[in-house]
């Protein structure tokens, strides 16, 4: 017998309404045979399993209507494959069944079931392999949707389902594979969503996330909510906001969102943007594309703009441009008293706690970690938040104190490498998490190494060089984070301590040090593939102390000690050739270095202005930042502890971000206030 699908459709409707609210009518008793039944489905049951508890509740899930269900659809959601693909995974075979399951299918043998589309073609299945998968299909076939009693049903019919649409529903119900192509997920995901077939949804949803681009991922992010695709959705958010530029430059989507949409990418702390000016420039993008209709939103979109933060030139020329207009008074005020602002508030010292000048959240952390100062090492731990230009101290302090050591992030982790104490010298290694701010000790090096370049490459660290408290050292070992474990490599051609280094371009560079009598300039580089050292062109002046960072396809080695004195000066690698850039604007060595918002910033360091040792000398906290295109170095806030000998990492994406930015300081010190 062939169930009635509109009776089936009337059940459904009553199923949605069932929980939803005050004054909701009581499921009839298809419906609620119907509910105890997919309950059991939901829950990941087998073909067998009796129904359970909570049905309305359950189906009311399965349409949408419940947040277990937001949650269920999600790419990593647990739980979310069915059990027959459950019974797969284990000891009776990974990948004999599919196989029969699959040829079983082709061949149309022991089919007990028949699928009649709305193309007129039919297919014929296993029921119980389809019911597995899909609550729907298992509903369909025990007859429960049209209140038939649990009667079962041979041959059912999709009106609204051709059979090309459906076949990757029975290719993953058979082998696991949807075999989801670009031209075929967006009806797909829809079609999946409405059967039920969870496992579907997840690999829509991993290849919307795999293709997702500036040009197209608003598109996905809206397609996610309107599908409750949780994961899917919050990828999609964070994309969103950390590529926001290139979407206001490059996609056509952005012309499409709701003024409602807009507003919650712009008003969200995380947006991703160097300054306010791109913020206002997508509003008024976004306005002139259709102003008659838009221009009403203005006030609303102008209100997410941290009008504060951005030049006086820039504002001014923007107000100038609505003063013109009686329709846009309320834009003009808004403004000017943002103007106001500016001109009272200029500079670095702006009050931040002000609502227009409300810093957002970085999506790149700089940690600076440990050092050398007030004539011992310290476990201090900052981070520089580039979007407020504020240091702000971190109470996830290690409780090994060190110096001259040095620091590499794999994989969201924080490594600290060798070091000195005052005492001792460290083969240890300690790794920090940012997100659950736990410290731990990780295997030991071959070697004590102080002074030690580190840098990372192929998801390994590389530790060259240093001192041992007795040897400058020539020796290098890797990193493997996966098996803890270090190895040795070829020794480098010569003994480096106090050197820097860095990765491009798939080698390991080092550049100058200290070899116990003199000051290096030359510099090498190490080939994973043929795993052998190989001199290259010297630099145009020896440092040790020095800091090399690789960036846009070029390695800088900056500052540093010449023998004589602290240097102010820098140079340029192409792959050849060593060329001068511009001084910084305090000399200094024994610093840290890192590239940060497409800028390299250089941190702390001795000064030269005294005789330095381990506890005398001039140790700085200033920190400035180099723009490559300019060849302009500018001061920015220094640290809140002058140190030297330490070392800094730069972590991008970090979920709890917030926690290391100055807008958090804001936020506790208004909790605070309020009570």
């Amino acid at each position: 017998m062939e169930p009635d699908l509109t009776s089936m459709r009337h059940n459904l409707k009553a199923m949605r309404s069932a929980g939803a609210g005050a004054g909701a009518g009581r499921l009839n008793p298809g419906a609620l045979k119907t509910a105890r039944l997919a309950c059991t489905l939901l829950g990941g049951g087998s073909a067998g399993s009796s129904a359970g508890a909570g049905a309305a509740g359950a189906i009311k899930d399965h349409h949408h209507h419940h947040n277990n269900n937001y949650r269920r659809k999600c790419v990593c959601a647990e739980g979310g494959q069915s059990s027959i693909h459950s019974i797969v995974s284990g000891r009776a075979g990974k990948a004999l069944f599919p196989q029969v399951w699959n040829e079983l299918r082709l061949n149309q043998q022991l089919c007990d079931g028949v699928i009649r589309c709305a193309d007129g073609d039919s297919l014929k299945v296993h029921r119980a392999i389809l019911s597995a998968v899909s609550p729907f299909f298992k509903a369909l076939f025990t007859n429960s949707l049209s209140g038939g009693g649990g009667q079962e049903v041979c041959e059912v019919t999709l009106t609204e389902c051709g059979a090309e649409a459906l076949r990757p529903i029975l290719d993953y119900a058979y082998t696991g594979q949807s075999g989801v192509t670009a031209r075929t997920v967006e009806r797909l995901l829809p079609l999946a969503d409405r059967l039920g077939v969870v496992g579907v949804v997840q690999q829509c949803c991993s290849f919307l996330l795999a293709e997702m681009q500036p040009e197209n991922c608003l598109g996905i992010l809206r397609f996610a909510r309107q599908y409750f695709c949780h994961d899917l959705e919050e990828s999609g958010r964070r994309f969103v906001l950390h590529h926001f530029r290139k979407i206001l430059h490059r996609s056509q989507e952005l012309y499409d969102l709701t003024a409602d949409e807009l507003r919650r990418i712009l008003a969200d702390d995380e947006l991703n943007v160097r300054g306010e000016e791109v913020v206002l420039e997508a509003v008024q993008r976004w306005v002139d594309r259709d102003a008659p209709a838009r221009r009403q939103h203005l006030p609303e979109l102008l209100a997410c703009v941290r009008l504060g933060r951005m030049s006086l030139d820039f504002l001014n020329g923007a107000a100038q441009a609505y003063s013109s207009s009686k329709d846009d008074q309320a834009t003009a005020e808004a403004l000017e008293r943002a103007r106001e602002f500016l001109e009272a508030n200029s500079g670095r010292d702006a009050d931040l706690r002000h609502p227009l000048a409300r810093p957002r959240v970085p999506f790149e952390i700089l940690f600076a970690v440990g050092g050398w100062s007030a004539g011992s090492a310290t476990n201090f731990v900052e981070t520089y938040d580039c979007r407020a230009d504020r240091w702000c101290l971190s109470s996830a302090t290690d409780s090994h104190p060190r110096a001259y050591h040095g620091l590499a992030e794999l994989d969201g982790l924080i490594y600290v490498v060798g070091g000195f104490d005052g005492v001792e010298h460290f083969n240890t290694v300690r790794s920090f998490n940012p997100v659950s701010r736990e410290w731990r000790e990780q295997a030991c090096m071959y070697q004590a190494r102080c002074f030690v370049s580190v840098c990372t490459l192929g998801g390994e660290i590389y530790a060259l060089g240093g001192f041992d408290g007795r040897t400058r050292l020539n020796t290098a070992e890797v990193y493997n984070p996966q098996k803890n474990q270090w190895r040795l490599i070829p020794s480098m051609n010569r003994a480096r301590s106090d050197a820097s280094a860095a990765t491009l371009n798939g080698k390991v560079y080092i550049t100058g040090g200290f070899m116990g009598q003199e000051v290096l300039s030359s510099a090498e580089m190490f080939d994973p593939c043929v795993s052998q050292w190989t001199l290259i062109s010297s630099m145009l002046s020896p440092r040790s102390g020095v800091s090399l960072v690789a960036h846009c396809g070029y390695l800088y080695a900056l500052g540093g000690f010449n023998g004589q004195d602290r240097l102010s000066s820098g140079e340029r690698f192409d792959g050849n050739i060593w060329q001068p850039i511009a001084d910084m604007i305090h000399p200094r060595s024994n610093f840290a270095a890192v590239v940060l918002d497409d800028l390299i910033y250089v941190i702390g360091g001795f000064n030269g202005k005294q005789i330095v040792n381990y506890n005398s000398g001039t140790i700085i906290a200033n920190t400035e930042c180099l723009n490559i295109d300019k060849n302009e170095w500018t001061e920015v806030k220094q640290m809140n502890l002058n140190r030297s000998a330490l070392s800094a990492v730069v972590l991008a994406g970090l979920p709890t971000a917030i926690e290391y930015s100055y807008l958090h300081i804001l936020q506790r010190e208004h909790c605070a206030e309020g009570q």
